[in-house]
């Protein structure tokens, strides 16, 4: 049914039972002038919903019309609450509170001039604008709960893609830091290999042990990051700040000059800024390894009161680097966003030498998320 029959099938309907309890009450005095305005009044409870303020307004000039004519039908009385039910779910507040009270008014002036008692004067009308405006209320805050649900809604799926987000970058960095400075070593020996092959082949045997020990290691790692992802209960040992030496031990395995030096106070270091400390000496020597192949490096590892400093600084390229353009950055940037993550900052350019020095400070004192 269409919202226009419904309201037409209301008004029909409101203006039968009007007139006919007019037409029913032996106490009423009207005739057919009180049966004509009841069925007016009845008749404009079908504009209550889609034009509240006319239907009101109508409603209240046949009941204040019906007023002097003496006794009002019970009939009318039920009618009353359905108009002030409409006036306050549909009208605003002030326009719906004097509504009711000008019923008030008529329905008291009705009952006074039939000599009837005006107690359902007033408290029918009331009765019937609080249900109207309670339901009012109830819609309201039904609609306002319902966009919360829909901005929640919207906010858990932009999370959720930035978590998705965050997770890829996550992985692609983890995947650098592990293949990175493998790959570099291996392309770095196995040119080195070609050209010991032909005058020394005791040389040649041990640089490529490098390259598969390399290799063995790139393997392992990358077996760790998968079953990471497959089930992150499947973790390793806690990060440790002895791997740097063994990362330089590897490198200097690996034919680069590399020296490191461990200071301070380095124990009771979060594990958050033990693991960047580490991807920091190893983004180092791969760089190193990479652009200024046959430099000297140094590694510094310094536990001061209140940070830990990691420094790794190369002396210029001897010659041209063999790996040089092969980078796309995004060790460094990866490894930005984990110093900023621990609350440090990073420093990475060119030297006075014409090295290079990377540098992170990381507080001793993480605080996780």
């Amino acid at each position: 049914m269409t919202s226009r029959r419904a309201e037409l099938l209301v008004g029909a309907t409101g203006a039968c039972l009007a007139a006919a309890g007019a037409a029913l009450d032996p106490t009423d005095a009207g005739g057919v002038a009180g049966i004509a305005l009841s069925a007016v009044f009845g008749a404009a409870l079908g504009l209550g919903r889609s034009r509240p303020r006319a239907a009101a307004l109508l409603a209240l000039t046949a009941l204040l019309a019906l007023a002097p004519l003496g006794s009002l039908s019970f009939g009318l009385y039920a009618l009353v609450v359905a108009h002030t039910f409409c006036a306050g779910r549909w009208i605003g507040t002030i326009a719906g509170a004097a509504t009711t009270i000008a019923m008030v008014g008529a329905l008291g002036l009705g009952a006074a001039i039939g000599h009837d008692a005006g107690v359902p004067a007033l408290i029918i009308p009331p009765a019937g604008w609080g249900a109207g405006r309670a339901l009012r209320e109830r819609e309201r805050v039904a609609a306002q709960l319902a966009e919360r649900a829909r901005e929640l809604d919207d906010e858990k799926e932009a999370h959720a893609a930035l978590s998705v987000r965050y997770e890829r970058a996550r992985i692609a960095s983890e995947l650098h830091d592990i293949v990175a400075h493998a790959i570099s070593t291996m392309v770095v020996q196995a040119s080195a290999g070609q050209r010991l092959a032909v005058f020394n082949q005791k040389l040649t045997t041990e640089t490529f042990e490098v390259i598969a020990d390399a290799a063995r290691r790139a393997e392992e790692d990358i077996g760790l990051l998968v079953a990471l992802l497959g089930d992150e209960r499947a973790l390793g040992p806690a990060p440790d700040l002895a791997l740097i030496e063994q990362l330089v031990a590897r490198a200097s395995g690996s034919g680069l000059d590399v020296t490191v030096r461990l200071e301070g106070e380095r124990e009771g270091l979060p594990a958050p800024v033990v693991a960047v400390a580490n991807r920091v000496v190893r983004e180092g020597l791969t760089n190193a390894l990479r652009y200024a192949s046959g430099a000297s490096v140094r590694v510094v590892v310094r536990g001061d009161t209140d940070v830990l400093v990691t420094q790794v600084e190369n002396g210029p390229a001897s010659r041209e680097a063999s790996l040089s353009g092969v980078g796309g950055g995004n060790g460094l940037r990866g490894l930005r966003e984990g110093v900023d993550a621990c609350g440090g900052t990073l420093d990475a350019g060119p030297i006075a030498n014409g090295g290079w020095c990377l540098t992170a400070r990381l507080p001793r004192r993480f605080a996780s998320l």
